[in-house]
Protein backbone atom coordinates (compact mmCIF):
# COMPACT_ATOMS: atom_id res chain seq x y z
CA UNK A 1 0.00 0.00 0.00
CA UNK A 2 1.51 3.39 -0.99
CA UNK A 3 2.41 5.80 1.78
CA UNK A 4 0.04 8.76 2.01
CA UNK A 5 1.67 12.16 1.69
CA UNK A 6 1.22 14.68 4.47
CA UNK A 7 -0.17 18.10 3.61
CA UNK A 8 3.34 19.58 3.86
CA UNK A 9 4.77 16.94 1.50
CA UNK A 10 1.88 17.35 -0.94
CA UNK A 11 2.24 21.15 -1.10
CA UNK A 12 6.02 20.91 -1.56
CA UNK A 13 5.52 18.38 -4.37
CA UNK A 14 2.97 20.62 -6.11
CA UNK A 15 4.61 24.03 -5.52
CA UNK A 16 8.27 23.09 -5.32
CA UNK A 17 8.56 25.06 -2.08
CA UNK A 18 7.46 24.27 1.48
CA UNK A 19 4.02 25.17 2.79
CA UNK A 20 3.87 28.92 3.51
CA UNK A 21 7.27 29.61 1.94
CA UNK A 22 8.01 32.71 -0.06
CA UNK A 23 7.19 32.09 -3.71
CA UNK A 24 4.43 29.61 -2.97
CA UNK A 25 1.68 31.62 -4.68
CA UNK A 26 3.77 32.51 -7.71
CA UNK A 27 4.86 28.87 -8.11
CA UNK A 28 1.25 27.70 -7.87
CA UNK A 29 0.16 30.15 -10.56
CA UNK A 30 3.11 29.32 -12.82
CA UNK A 31 2.61 25.56 -12.45
CA UNK A 32 -1.18 25.65 -12.85
CA UNK A 33 -1.36 28.11 -15.73
CA UNK A 34 1.57 26.44 -17.49
CA UNK A 35 0.18 22.92 -17.07
CA UNK A 36 0.27 20.55 -20.03
CA UNK A 37 -3.47 19.83 -19.81
CA UNK A 38 -6.62 20.88 -17.96
CA UNK A 39 -6.45 17.93 -15.59
CA UNK A 40 -2.89 18.84 -14.59
CA UNK A 41 -4.02 22.47 -14.07
CA UNK A 42 -6.16 21.23 -11.17
CA UNK A 43 -3.30 19.25 -9.63
CA UNK A 44 -1.43 22.52 -9.14
CA UNK A 45 -4.30 24.91 -8.43
CA UNK A 46 -4.71 25.63 -4.70
CA UNK A 47 -2.77 22.62 -3.42
CA UNK A 48 -4.01 22.95 0.17
CA UNK A 49 -7.67 22.68 -0.90
CA UNK A 50 -6.70 20.05 -3.48
CA UNK A 51 -5.03 17.93 -0.81
CA UNK A 52 -8.19 17.77 1.28
CA UNK A 53 -10.44 17.18 -1.72
CA UNK A 54 -8.16 14.36 -2.89
CA UNK A 55 -7.72 12.67 0.47
CA UNK A 56 -11.11 13.24 2.09
CA UNK A 57 -13.46 13.07 -0.90
CA UNK A 58 -12.06 11.76 -4.19
CA UNK A 59 -9.92 8.91 -2.89
CA UNK A 60 -12.68 7.49 -0.63
CA UNK A 61 -15.21 7.80 -3.45
CA UNK A 62 -12.96 5.84 -5.83
CA UNK A 63 -13.21 2.87 -3.46
CA UNK A 64 -16.77 2.24 -4.67
CA UNK A 65 -17.29 4.48 -7.73
CA UNK A 66 -15.61 4.71 -11.13
CA UNK A 67 -12.85 7.34 -11.26
CA UNK A 68 -14.84 9.66 -13.56
CA UNK A 69 -17.87 9.69 -11.29
CA UNK A 70 -15.67 10.25 -8.22
CA UNK A 71 -14.06 13.19 -10.03
CA UNK A 72 -17.45 14.70 -10.94
CA UNK A 73 -18.67 14.35 -7.36
CA UNK A 74 -15.44 15.81 -5.96
CA UNK A 75 -15.68 18.89 -8.18
CA UNK A 76 -19.40 19.23 -7.38
CA UNK A 77 -18.81 18.97 -3.63
CA UNK A 78 -16.05 21.58 -3.92
CA UNK A 79 -18.49 23.85 -5.76
CA UNK A 80 -21.13 23.26 -3.11
CA UNK A 81 -18.70 24.22 -0.34
CA UNK A 82 -17.81 27.39 -2.27
CA UNK A 83 -21.53 28.16 -2.73
CA UNK A 84 -22.21 27.60 0.98
CA UNK A 85 -19.35 29.91 1.96
CA UNK A 86 -20.61 32.68 -0.34
CA UNK A 87 -24.19 32.11 0.90
CA UNK A 88 -23.07 32.60 4.50
CA UNK A 89 -21.11 35.75 3.64
CA UNK A 90 -23.91 37.24 1.51
CA UNK A 91 -26.60 35.94 3.89
CA UNK A 92 -28.63 34.79 0.91
CA UNK A 93 -28.76 31.66 -1.22
CA UNK A 94 -25.94 31.48 -3.76
CA UNK A 95 -25.84 28.66 -6.34
CA UNK A 96 -23.23 29.32 -9.01
CA UNK A 97 -20.13 27.30 -8.18
CA UNK A 98 -21.74 23.86 -7.92
CA UNK A 99 -23.01 23.74 -11.52
CA UNK A 100 -19.88 25.57 -12.74
CA UNK A 101 -17.54 23.08 -11.06
CA UNK A 102 -19.68 20.21 -12.36
CA UNK A 103 -19.16 21.46 -15.92
CA UNK A 104 -15.43 21.91 -15.26
CA UNK A 105 -15.25 18.28 -14.12
CA UNK A 106 -16.75 17.25 -17.46
CA UNK A 107 -14.11 19.38 -19.22
CA UNK A 108 -11.38 17.60 -17.23
CA UNK A 109 -12.78 14.20 -18.19
CA UNK A 110 -13.28 15.17 -21.85
CA UNK A 111 -9.82 16.69 -22.21
CA UNK A 112 -8.28 13.59 -20.61
CA UNK A 113 -10.25 11.18 -22.81
CA UNK A 114 -9.34 13.23 -25.90
CA UNK A 115 -5.70 13.30 -24.74
CA UNK A 116 -5.52 17.08 -25.16
CA UNK A 117 -1.99 18.27 -24.45
CA UNK A 118 -1.01 21.91 -24.80
CA UNK A 119 2.67 21.49 -23.87
CA UNK A 120 3.84 22.53 -27.35
CA UNK A 121 2.47 26.03 -26.79
CA UNK A 122 4.15 28.89 -24.95
CA UNK A 123 3.28 29.57 -21.32
CA UNK A 124 1.07 32.51 -22.29
CA UNK A 125 -0.94 30.41 -24.73
CA UNK A 126 -1.31 27.55 -22.21
CA UNK A 127 -2.49 30.03 -19.56
CA UNK A 128 -4.97 31.52 -22.04
CA UNK A 129 -6.30 28.05 -22.92
CA UNK A 130 -6.78 27.05 -19.27
CA UNK A 131 -8.40 30.35 -18.29
CA UNK A 132 -10.59 30.26 -21.40
CA UNK A 133 -11.71 26.74 -20.52
CA UNK A 134 -12.70 27.92 -17.04
CA UNK A 135 -14.64 30.89 -18.47
CA UNK A 136 -16.37 28.74 -21.12
CA UNK A 137 -17.38 26.25 -18.40
CA UNK A 138 -18.87 29.13 -16.42
CA UNK A 139 -20.81 30.37 -19.46
CA UNK A 140 -22.10 26.85 -20.15
CA UNK A 141 -23.22 26.36 -16.56
CA UNK A 142 -24.88 29.79 -16.54
CA UNK A 143 -26.66 28.98 -19.83
CA UNK A 144 -27.89 25.66 -18.44
CA UNK A 145 -29.12 27.34 -15.22
CA UNK A 146 -31.04 29.91 -17.24
CA UNK A 147 -32.78 27.12 -19.17
CA UNK A 148 -34.01 25.57 -15.94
Amino acid sequence: MPRRLSLRQYVKRRNGVPLGASGSLSNMLKNALGANNFSQFWLYWNPIWGYYLATKIQKPLTLFLPHSLALILTFSISGLVHDLAVSVIKQEMFFVCTPWFFVMSLAVIASTKLNINVSKFTFVVRAFIHLSTIVICYWLSDFILRLM
